[in-house]
């Protein structure tokens, strides 16, 4: 079958007047077609056959070998079928298979090149089962690349050739694609009326609702404004869910801080963040849960605390901010109210079904940095973190993350004293080496030569996790070795607001991830200024806590959405928040770079 009437790109359409008017096989050549010949006994044939039959069953050889996973073999098949002895149609298989095996090799940058080859304005000449795979293809290469809304055009557009199983399969990743972008990235100009545009537009309706109820309302008054759009024909199932979940509504929280300690200030900077969330729902009409406040300085027993919650009627608790509670809780089998605590407990540590935790953890940004390191297109890296626990928990969080990727570690460097800094770097970087060949030289040439020392070139970025007095000397100490070249990701630790321009100065060009509460990435949301007009200290660093604050107010009514629904992202002030498998809140952060002694907001990654 011929897609004919089709609407396709600019790209295809000259292809696609043309397989109108005849047979595509006559002049694009024969597609491979599957079958039960083994890989060489079809190579066998390959190489008692004339040339243009030769191809074709290579073709099929190599695809064959891919189907078996036999990834090596496949390519080396490929590699000896040269793409410019193959007619159009073979060229797009072949392109389509070389993809297939970039992406299995975890190389979508390759995957996205191989699609990329001139015979490709002709697959909508092709057969509808080739669309279809060069189609997904790309799809999925583009999702591997970091390009989520790329990934989802492609699947509206390849939508109305796909049938079954397969369609619904491809329905439901638009929505997980759709779902998965940042609120400032769903509103694309130029897609209003279209088809993607609705998918868009449902997104915004359930990011913009704080609540399940309110989410629910949103996407009924969706589907009632677009009633022929796909997705309000057949809801993504996990909006199917959202209708059981709402039927629980939340009604009251106990909110357990301490008030006296050394954990005071962060409890009240938590609680303010809490209890302005709060008064805002009210405000906007919502009828919030109430809220009861315990003091966990005064707790004696969290036995008598989870009794006295229930006698009052809590659902959830939101807390404890002490570790060495939240590590009580982690060590019971079952809890008898659901809990949010506001810190995390053991790493590994088997956890009760109904805790959850939540905190401004360091290894999420070391995961985000990875993430945004690989998107950038780096593959080789090195690791600079402060010697104790907290720079092993850096370092493992972004050497899992960064090596599941495929990414290879050159080193890692402990960050030590000032004075030991200079030789640390040049130790990597082998300047020592570099200076030491060029006195070489000029003892063999018996006169000065004029060599400056180079550094090693294999290093493709530094992962930096350090204060802003260390970020301070390490950036100008790369400068000072020659390596000021080498992009620098960082944690938002470097970064502490208020300071004057030219503090900022020294950190020229580095990259860093940071809480949407001080990057201000969603300006329509007016709480932040609420909060800094009577807490000023909101727009410092505390203003990280303050925003925790709010986003543990939001999370309470939707912990079950993200426990039923693990692909679910909230948008948050801290970050763009989802729930890993061992129910701990995992953020995702906005990135932004210093420039001339200010920080500029980068584009996402998406």
């Amino acid at each position: 079958m011929i897609a004919c009437l089709r609407p396709l790109p600019a790209l295809f359409l000259a292809g696609l007047l043309a397989a109108c008017a005849s047979s595509p096989s006559s002049r694009l050549g024969e597609l491979p077609t599957p079958t039960q010949t083994s890989v060489q006994q079809l190579l066998q044939q390959a190489s008692e056959s004339r040339p243009e039959k030769a191809a074709l069953l290579r073709l099929t050889a190599a695809d064959q070998a891919y189907r078996q996973k036999d990834l090596a073999q496949a390519v080396r098949i490929l590699e000896q079928t040269p793409l410019d002895s193959l007619k159009p149609a073979q060229q797009i298989f072949a392109s389509t298979l070389s993809a297939e095996i970039a992406l299995a090799r975890n190389n979508a940058k390759a995957a996205l090149k191989a699609l990329n080859h001139p015979s490709m304005q002709h697959l909508g000449e092709l057969p509808v089962q080739q669309q279809t795979r060069t189609q997904l293809t790309r799809a999925h290469a583009l999702e591997a690349d970091g390009q989520h809304l790329n990934a989802a055009r492609e699947r509206v557009f390849i939508a109305p050739l796909l049938s079954e199983s397969t369609a619904s399969e491809n329905h439901e990743s638009i929505w997980r694609l759709i779902q998965a972008l940042p609120q400032d990235a769903l509103n694309v100009p130029g897609e209003e009326n279209t088809e993607l545009g609705g998918w868009l537009a449902l997104a915004r309706a359930t990011k913009s609702a704080g609540t399940l109820e309110l989410q629910q309302a949103a996407i009924d008054k969706w589907r009632t404004a677009n009633p022929q759009h796909p997705a309000a024909l057949q809801l993504p199932a996990p909006l199917r869910k959202l209708r059981e979940l709402a039927s629980q509504p939340l009604n009251k929280i106990a909110l357990l801080l301490p008030e006296e300690g050394q954990l005071a200030s962060v409890s009240r900077a938590l609680r303010n963040g809490f209890m302005a969330a709060h008064y805002q729902a009210q405000q906007s009409g919502q009828r919030p849960p109430s809220i009861e406040v315990y003091d966990s300085s005064r707790l004696t027993s969290l036995d008598d605390f989870y009794r006295q919650a229930q006698a009052a009627g809590v659902q959830l608790v939101v807390g404890p901010l002490e570790k060495p509670l939240v590590k009580q809780l982690g060590d019971r089998e079952q809890l008898p109210i659901t809990t949010l605590a506001l810190n995390y407990g053991n790493a590994g540590q088997e956890s009760p079904p109904q805790l959850f935790q939540f905190g401004l953890a360091a290894e999420d940004e070391a995961r985000e940095a990875a993430r945004r390191a690989w998107a950038d297109g780096m593959r080789r890296g090195v690791v600079m973190v402060p010697s104790g626990e907290w720079g092993d928990r850096v370092l493992q969080a972004f050497q899992q993350n960064w090596q599941a990727a495929g990414g290879g570690l050159i080193a890692v460097v402990r960050i030590d004293q000032p004075a030991r800094l200079a030789q640390q770097i040049a130790e990597l970087f082998q300047l020592r080496q570099s200076e030491a060949r060029g006195k070489r030289l000029q003892s063999v040439l018996g006169g000065e030569v004029a060599a400056q020392p180079s550094r090693r070139r294999d290093i493709d970025f530094i992962f930096l996790a350090a204060t802003p007095q260390q970020a301070q000397q390490i950036k100008p100490t790369l400068a000072f070795q020659y390596a000021g070249d080498v992009p620098v990701y960082a944690t938002s630790h470097l970064y502490s607001p208020k300071e004057e321009q030219n503090y900022y100065l020294d950190l020229e060009g580095i990259q860093f991830c940071e809480t949407p509460w001080l990057l201000n990435t969603n300006p329509s949301d007016n709480l932040p200024q609420v909060i800094g007009s009577q807490w000023p200290q909101a727009s410092s660093s505390l203003g990280r806590l303050y925003a925790m604050g709010v986003d543990a107010y939001r999370l309470a009514p939707r912990l079950a959405q993200l426990k039923a629904m693990p692909e679910t992202r909230i948008d948050g002030f801290s970050g763009s928040l989802s729930l890993s498998p061992d129910q701990r809140i995992q953020r995702q952060l906005p990135w932004a770079a210093f420039r001339d002694g200010q920080v500029q907001r980068l584009p996402a990654s998406y």
